[in-house]
């Protein structure tokens, strides 16, 4: 590529971000065919005024780049948002146009039109769009529910294909290391780690190791090795850590070593494990937005501990509490000293660092039980120490300081 060919092309990309019509951003440069179509549906998206996009007047006349000053607005025709939906698609990755989906819903009110069967078809399926469909279930027509179901279950199944795997394989490998015993049969030792464990009492003159502490596998339980309970805030910030939540709550409760609950709470507690086989029930059974009571959340989970030793219960919050909070921390003190390894959640998504309540992250830390973010490729990790019993593999320090 020479030097002028690569300036050129770096006057493009200047012309798209920048917008500007005419070549009046300061980049000379004028777009016609593909350029000019890919110019319009950013135009729609992230333009300025209310004049043009696939509802607009500029769409109407069939507007091209440069006739006139960019503008935002998606209009309130759903064919024409369709439209537009289908331009995007074409024109960008799906990386890219679940963004500028993600923007159009929440800078210029797409979430009504996605009320509209016809709309829920041309849109892109991700966790987000999952979310603002959980927000407005309850105002949904019962001719859309079929298809936001349809939308949703092809959201989850793609989830649980990328994370189940992973995430039974690594909680049994912590279910079966938990169980290990250092009193064990001869027909239940861990040959492989009583050797390594005592390497040091290794003979020279006689070649041989003797083992001074035998390490052995805990004989198989006929009942669940360990009680996990999932906690989940479904207020309106946390959409995307309850859709990842529910799909993990789904794959713990297919492992026969595991019994998983799931409950999720705002001012009120509802209990969801009955719906576990289906995380798609799960989903449309929660209600996101309204307050938040962690207090009154962590009270019905703390009455559902019966082995506290052998129970992990996992809060799911930004912690902003609208409950009480010297009881909400009482509470969890509680848990702790019976033996319960409590895992305190800011988030479970891909989203970055969340915003949450600071003074009640510090308050959990004191008590031993430090509030962090966690992405779902961690969450395996994360529940396997708590299964073990070991140090939590935190990412982000600073989150609970």
């Amino acid at each position: 590529m020479t030097g002028e060919t690569t300036a050129s092309e770096r006057l493009r990309r200047w012309r798209l971000v920048l917008g500007g019509q005419g070549g009046g951003d300061g980049t000379g440069c004028a777009l016609s065919g593909q350029d000019a179509a890919m110019d319009r549906t950013l135009e729609a998206l992230y333009g300025t005024g209310g004049e043009s996009g696939p509802g607009g007047p500029a769409a109407a006349r069939g507007g091209s780049a440069g006739s006139g000053p960019r503008s935002a607005g998606l209009g309130g025709s759903a064919p024409q948002v369709a439209r537009w939906l289908g331009d995007i698609r074409r024109y960008f990755p799906t990386s890219v146009v679940q963004v500028m989906q993600r923007d159009a819903i929440d800078r210029l009110g797409l979430a009504a039109l996605l009320l509209e069967p016809e709309m829920l078809e041309a849109v892109e399926a991700d966790v987000h769009l999952v979310g603002t469909l959980l927000s407005l279930n309850k105002a949904m027509p019962e001719t859309t529910r079929t298809t936001a179901r349809a939308v949703v279950a092809k959201v989850v199944a793609d989830l649980e294909k990328r994370l189940a795997s992973r995430t039974r394989a690594t909680l049994t490998g912590a279910l079966d290391r938990s169980a290990r015993t250092s009193r064990p049969r001869h027909r239940d030792i861990d040959w492989d780690r009583t050797i390594r464990a005592n390497l040091k009492h290794y003979l020279p003159e006689h070649r041989t190791v003797v083992p001074e502490r035998l390490i052995g596998y805990g004989r198989a339980a006929r009942g669940a090795k360990k009680d996990v309970i999932l906690c989940i805030d479904q207020s309106g910030s946390m959409a995307a850590s309850v859709v990842y939540a529910s799909v993990f709550g789904a794959v713990l409760a297919s492992m026969r070593s595991l019994t998983t609950r799931l409950v999720v709470f705002d001012t009120s507690v509802v209990d969801l494990t009955e719906e576990l086989d289906d995380p798609v029930d799960v989903l449309f059974g929660t209600q996101l937005g309204g307050g938040t009571d962690i207090n009154r959340a962590l009270a019905y989970c703390q009455s559902q501990i019966t082995r506290p030793a052998d129970t992990v219960v996992v809060l799911i919050s930004d912690l902003y509490e609208g409950g009480i909070r010297q009881e909400m921390l009482g509470r969890v003190a509680a848990m702790k000293a019976s033996g319960v390894q409590f895992v305190a959640l800011l988030a479970l998504s891909d989203e970055g660092a969340p915003a949450y309540d600071r003074e009640h992250a510090a308050a959990l830390a004191a008590l031993g039980a430090p509030a962090f973010a966690c992405t779902p490729d961690l969450f395996p990790d994360v529940m396997a120490a708590a299964i073990e019993k070991r140090q939590l593999p935190i990412p982000y320090k600073e989150l609970h300081q």
